[in-house]
């Protein structure tokens, strides 16, 4: 009805002036969602790639929202699958439930775990941008991407050629670090150098405990995230959403937020979130790298996709 479009414009609008303004902008996993949808409704979403590829070649303004499905081809574990994600893994951490290994209030009591963790996923020479991040490249380059907006920490889509001002990291990033007491600084080379030798890092000024930038649970996310998600949503003419079971807040509040007849299509192994709720949903549910080269073939991008990775891979290679 008239009156239910206006009630759910009017939440997807307010969703982030409200965490703003409030103050529970933090990091924070979701019991229920805020807009009463969970898991989908797959009978009212188009899974027609024909359709999907005409609406993403008629689209010239693009918000993609992103999590950790999107590296999982380039051997990062997500962090929910029931086999093989971070979570489920975390045994040899003693710790008593898996998300205090991101948790700050667990953190300053013991930073052993999430630096044992660091060590082993530490960005760099263990792994490369895969033909998900190098599609946001192909999207860039076609001057279709509004915004990029991601969960991870890998960074491998600056690593694919993301510009700067593109991308939005929402939980942060491994390229700086600093004091959870006092903010002061800190080398990350530094802190690279004294994880990767099983030290827990301390600031040289108060003493607290060194971690990189990146949000843990019960911490702000960046301004720019609410500065910038709004306004890129409300503009934007479709949305995307790669690789994320949309459990985390606010992140996951993007996906609700563009106009109700904006088109979203969703490429993820499951189907999440509101999908199916609006009248332009589509889906390409499965193995998200496979999903990507479908669309790539149908849109005659299949060229320009290999040839931004091996032109990008040559110049990591010459870094």
């Amino acid at each position: 009805s008239t009156r239910d479009f206006r009630m759910l414009k009017y939440s997807s609008n307010m969703i982030l002036n409200h965490v703003k303004k409030f103050g529970f902008g933090k990091l924070q996993l979701r019991h229920n969602s805020y807009f009463g949808m969970r898991g989908g409704n797959l009978e009212n979403v188009t899974q027609d790639v024909d359709k999907i590829a005409q609406v993403l070649d008629q689209s010239q303004s693009i918000v993609v929202m992103a999590g950790a499905g999107l590296s999982t081809a380039s051997g990062i574990p997500d962090f929910r699958s029931p086999n093989t994600g971070i979570y489920a893994n975390l045994k040899k951490y003693d710790l008593p439930y898996p998300e205090a290994i991101f948790e700050i209030e667990y953190f300053k009591g013991d930073p052993r775990p999430f630096n044992t963790w660091a060590k082993e996923f530490f960005p760099g020479v263990n792994y490369l941008p895969n033909k998900a991040h190098y599609f946001l490249k192909v999207l860039q380059d076609k001057g279709k991407l509004s915004k990029y907006y991601t969960q991870n920490i890998d960074g491998l889509e600056r690593l694919a050629g993301l510009e700067a001002a593109k991308v939005v990291e929402a939980h942060g990033t491994f390229s700086a670090a600093a004091c959870i007491q006092c903010e002061a600084k800190y080398d990350m080379d530094e802190l690279k150098e004294k994880i990767l030798m099983d030290e827990d890092p301390s600031c040289k000024s108060c003493g607290g405990w060194v971690k990189p930038n990146i949000v843990f649970f019960g911490e702000a996310l960046p301004p720019r995230f609410f500065d910038e998600a709004e306004l890129d949503c409300e503009f934007c003419d479709q949305l995307i959403c790669l690789g994320t079971s949309l459990e985390v807040y606010p992140f996951a509040g993007i996906v609700d937020a563009p106009k109700h007849k904006t088109p979203r299509l969703l490429i993820n192994y499951d189907l999440v979130g509101s999908f199916g709720a609006r009248p332009n949903d589509a889906a390409m549910i499965g193995d998200i790298v496979m999903n990507i080269d479908k669309i790539c073939e149908k849109l005659e991008w299949t060229e320009d996709l290999l040839e931004a990775q091996i032109e990008n891979e040559l110049n990591l290679k010459t870094d």
